[in-house]
């Protein structure tokens, strides 16, 4: 018997994979549309999808030193696509079943039909790619869907295996730049998290807050007014949101972190090409507003330490300590998490994560064709916390930003985080 086909794991990969400790790692691009998709020629642009990168028709293998993408039987691709019927109208009450990077495929595509339209949901795993790279993979299909509604003896063209790590990041420093890089990173330390019931597992939940055109348009207004970007105000507003449902004293006037994260490919215009692959980095906000602190209090502060961060060679500090932890082997990254569950369960604290995922243009789907039915809308569906981790993300669509968060109901109540929600629409302007 010939040997698997292997392809070398990145870093990133490899600690995203790991991450399944502490929350869900699948995400879901959820595209509804007013009509209805062939499902025949959407499930050969599926196989398609999955011929055309040897990634995705892989699965991640771990009986090695290191993790490897392995190879899958091509006849075990056809578990990437299903049709859901009898799913109900309007917005989807909870996110999609997850997907198992260790099986394969890694895309997930499923069909639901609905009275109102069809509504098209692609999961990837934060382990294969981020979100940058869930969106390129629902560009790609829809792209050789639109192709074979044209020409069904089209066929895309096959990708070679490609760079996933961060090399072309590390070769843009010195040594010294590296280590002071790391000299300047602060250190991530958990100082409080979101209010919980109880810990343990419970159902999965999505929860969110979809505002009008003229909601964003305040925001803007409100960051020209004090020189911030949205992404600034809706980090100030998320802080500001948590400290309130928390309702402690104990934060008023002390260091309390938030987390966020950065795409590289658009902070060192990385060349990527249109490969899904992970190419986010995480990094801490610290603040420590005064009892009563509204977002003109503090969006200043936010700004300047947003500005600090994207001129400090964003996300080298991130990648040389996870390179720096594999060079001790798997043992070295399970020794890291096993610490980090500990000191969760020792102290019951979480920094909270908030990621904006920016604007989605309905064009990178359609590719200006009038080959799909009308996208009524486009939404990302974020990974599902339980305690101790909790996670916010942005999108904008048409003009129209979404707040949205995946939850376990039973550890987190439907009741807080709903009141967390409301928190984050007060501040907001407008």
């Amino acid at each position: 018997m010939a040997a698997p086909i292997r392809y070398p794991a990145s870093t990133f990969d490899i600690f995203n994979v790991s991450f399944e400790r502490f929350f869900d790692p699948a995400m879901h691009r959820i595209v509804v549309f007013d009509g209805a998709l062939d499902a025949g020629v959407l499930r050969e642009a599926t196989m398609l999808l999955i011929g055309s990168n040897p990634y995705l028709g892989a699965r991640f293998a771990e009986d090695g030193d290191l993790p490897v993408w392995e190879a899958i039987p091509e006849d075990a691709w056809a578990m990437a696509f299903s049709v859901v019927t009898g799913a109900g109208d309007g917005p989807l009450p909870r996110p999609p079943p997850p997907i198992d990077p260790r099986k394969g495929p890694q895309v997930l595509v499923r069909l639901y039909r609905r009275g109102d339209g069809d509504t098209l949901s692609v999961t990837c795993h934060h382990g294969f790619c981020d979100a940058g790279g869930l969106g390129i993979v629902t560009r790609q299909l829809l792209s050789i869907y639109r192709n074979l509604m044209k020409d069904p003896a089209y066929r895309p063209p096959r990708l070679d295996s490609y760079d996933r790590g961060m090399d072309q990041i590390l070769d843009l420093y010195t040594e010294d730049e590296r280590r002071q890089a790391l000299r300047d990173e602060e250190p991530f330390i958990d100082r409080w998290g979101f209010p919980y019931a109880s810990t343990g597992r419970g159902e999965p939940r999505i929860a969110y807050r979809r505002f009008p055109e003229e909601r964003l348009a305040a925001v803007k207004a409100f960051g020209r007014e004090h020189g911030a970007t949205v992404n600034d105000i809706l980090i100030g507003c998320f802080f500001l949101a948590l400290r309130k449902v928390r309702g402690d004293p104990s934060d008023d006037g002390e260091p309390r972190s938030i987390m966020s994260s950065a795409d590289l490919r658009r902070h060192h215009c990385m060349d990527a090409g249109d490969l899904p692959r992970n190419s986010s980095v995480s990094f801490q906000i610290t603040l420590s507003p005064d009892e009563g602190a509204g977002l003109a209090d503090i969006i200043g502060e936010v700004t300047a330490m947003m500005a600090r961060k994207k001129e400090r060679a964003p996300g080298l500090a991130c990648i040389l300590f996870y390179e720096g932890l594999l060079e001790g082997g798997m043992p070295a990254v399970e020794g890291f998490f096993d610490a980090i569950a500990r000191g969760h369960a020792e102290e019951g604290l979480k920094n909270p994560v908030f990621s904006n995922l920016g604007i989605i243009d309905p064009d990178d789907l359609t590719g200006g064709e009038d080959l799909l039915p009308e996208i009524r809308d486009v939404q990302t569906l974020p990974c599902v916390c339980w305690p101790y981790g909790f996670l916010l993300v942005a999108s904008t669509f048409r003009g129209r930003l979404t707040l949205m968060t995946g939850y376990e109901e039973g550890p987190y109540a439907t009741e807080t985080v709903e009141r967390f929600l409301g928190c984050m629409d007060a501040y907001l302007p407008g």
